[in-house]
């Protein structure tokens, strides 16, 4: 395993760990969200990379369900390669995703002169739009809970959220990182389906690459959604260093 991707590793364990209990199941961990919001997943273990059986798999899922969770699992290819195997013998349909580091500072985005692209900080006007973009970008209900938890969490410095808005003052992309220690994920990049093709998303990116970056950020990095999104963030100058992997049950 490669510096990068053990800081990765140390990464992926810590952050759901400000909202969420860890339950461990030998080789795997599972996150609980305390209280609403996104549903976390399971993952290796800090610090495992070997094999992992069926039954612990089948055992993770038995308590899922019980929790009333989505039976879903995280990881990352080259570190946990042993994975993969048990969690398809249990039933469910893993999802490859291009995992990519950002070298540099990275590359500046032309911006559509009516958008502004911008930090949104907790008391800013245009959060509430900010924070549904997400879920309809991605055909998500929206969660009620969405607002005041994306505030408490950007007044904690748990996440840094940008967006592109409009010139009424809504927001039309939306992004967000979330910094642990000298890391950070950039996450929930999303734009409006009628405002897409601009290149909203990436310069949505480009900010929060930038923000982390003034922060002592070192470290920046994304799972893409498949590898022509990645060549989208390669012209940030992300690249690829492995594959993030999504195992859930068959849609």
């Amino acid at each position: 395993m490669t510096d990068m991707l053990k800081r990765l590793e140390t990464y992926y364990d810590a952050v759901p760990r400000s909202t969420a209990r860890a339950e461990a199941f030998g080789p795997l961990t599972l996150f609980v969200r305390e209280g609403d919001g996104w549903p976390y997943y399971a993952r290796p273990g800090l610090g495992h990379s070997g094999e992992v059986s069926v039954a612990e798999v089948d055992r993770v899922r038995a308590r899922q369900r019980e929790l009333g969770v989505p039976e879903a699992f995280e990881w990352v290819a080259e570190t946990t390669p042993g994975l993969r195997a048990a969690v398809e013998k249990s039933g469910l349909v893993v999802h490859e995703h291009p995992l990519m580091v950002l070298d540099g500072a990275g590359d500046a985005v032309a911006v559509p002169e009516d958008v502004t692209v911008r930090i949104v900080d907790a008391d800013d006007p245009v959060l509430p739009s900010a924070a549904a973009v997400p879920y309809a970008a991605f055909g998500v209900p929206p969660s009620p809970q969405a607002v005041p938890q994306l505030t408490a969490r950007i007044g904690a410095g748990l996440t840094r959220l940008a967006a592109a808005v409009d010139a009424s003052g809504t927001a039309l992309s939306a992004g967000q990182h979330q910094p642990v220690g000298a890391v950070s994920e950039v996450v929930a990049v999303g734009t409006l389906p009628d405002a897409r093709r601009r290149g909203l998303g990436l310069a949505v990116t480009a900010v929060l690459v930038a923000d982390a970056r003034s922060r002592g950020v070192e470290t920046v990095f994304l799972s893409a959604t498949d590898e022509s999104v990645a060549r989208l963030y390669g012209r940030l100058g992300f690249r690829t260093i492995g594959t993030a992997l999504i195992a859930e049950p068959a849609s």
